[in-house]
């Protein structure tokens, strides 16, 4: 039978069964080719490689939890990527969530990594490997006070200013998102070259790692690009912008109201690919 057969037959006769799984339920990837399926956000992945749990310059920790699995362009990247650190002596790379074996939405976590094409990296650079005990369950480590809004200098090195340096000095890179302080840190190095820096974009959340995006791949017709970050380094006033407005704390009421709690929304499949893909034995 061929592709296509299969392809229709899954949609007629198991697209319920493939609504009614959830992407982490599927434990191996699909057969051929790494392709990507829609947007970061809502999409998946065909033909997933799994990044080796260890290699040259890295680890992944948290395998237990079965993100370890790209498209074929993440896993070159991420393997490279370590191979240069290696080199230069910055440290051993922490590899955390890519994707799960059919990329899709994850349960809990992440809205994107989707498509296999994200990918999130620990700011914790050990010198050596952790155990697997200590893999399973690393501790972070914060270069950010979230509460106060404050930078931590005292844990900021050189090291981590050259690892993100490296990681977005490539082509396949689309954005690397951090959080507004550790953008507004990179903005105060003297570079010799800044271009870099306007791929690398603040967002929430990012201060004990950095997430890294890549291009959708060349001939990849059904992966949906996400617009170029706007030109210029990204410092500056776009930057200042981030800093969040803390009002002063008000006197608590007497009465308090109960809210019944929101459902979480699970959004389905948006394209058939990944519908019949979700289906798939």
């Amino acid at each position: 039978m061929t592709r296509f057969a299969w392809l229709a037959l899954l949609l007629v006769a198991s697209s319920g069964y493939g609504l009614e799984r959830s992407w982490d339920e599927v434990t191996v990837p699909s057969d051929g080719d790494s392709n990507s399926i829609g947007s970061y956000a809502n999409g998946c992945l065909e033909g997933a490689e799994a990044l080796s749990l260890n290699g040259a310059g890295y680890q992944v920790i948290r395998s237990q939890r079965n993100r370890y699995y790209g498209h074929r362009d993440m896993i070159a990247y991420l393997t490279e990527l370590a191979s240069k650190v290696d080199r230069l002596g910055i440290g051993h790379l922490l590899v955390g969530d890519i994707s799960m074996p059919r990329g899709g939405r994850f349960t809990s976590g992440h809205a994107s990594h989707q498509t296999g094409l994200d990918a999130d990296i620990w700011l914790r650079l050990p010198n050596q490997p952790l155990s697997d005990v200590e893999a399973a369950n690393p501790e972070p480590y914060p270069v950010v006070d979230i509460e106060k809004y404050r930078f931590k200098k005292d844990k900021w090195t050189t090291n981590h200013s050259l690892l993100l340096q490296v990681a977005a000095n490539d082509e396949r890179v689309a954005r690397i998102f951090v959080h507004p302080l550790i953008k507004k840190q990179l903005c105060e190095v003297s570079w010799k070259e800044r271009d870099w820096l306007r791929k690398v974009r603040p967002w929430w959340g990012h201060y004990y790692h950095f997430h890294v995006r890549l291009h959708c791949p060349e001939g990849e017709s059904k992966c949906i690009a996400q617009n170029a970050p706007p030109p210029g380094d990204g410092c500056g006033q776009e930057l200042a912008s981030w800093k969040p407005y803390i009002p002063a704390k008000k006197k608590p009421a007497d009465k308090v109201t109960k809210t019944e709690p929101k459902k979480k929304r699970v959004s389905k499949p948006k394209y058939q690919e990944c519908v019949a893909l979700l289906a798939e034995p």
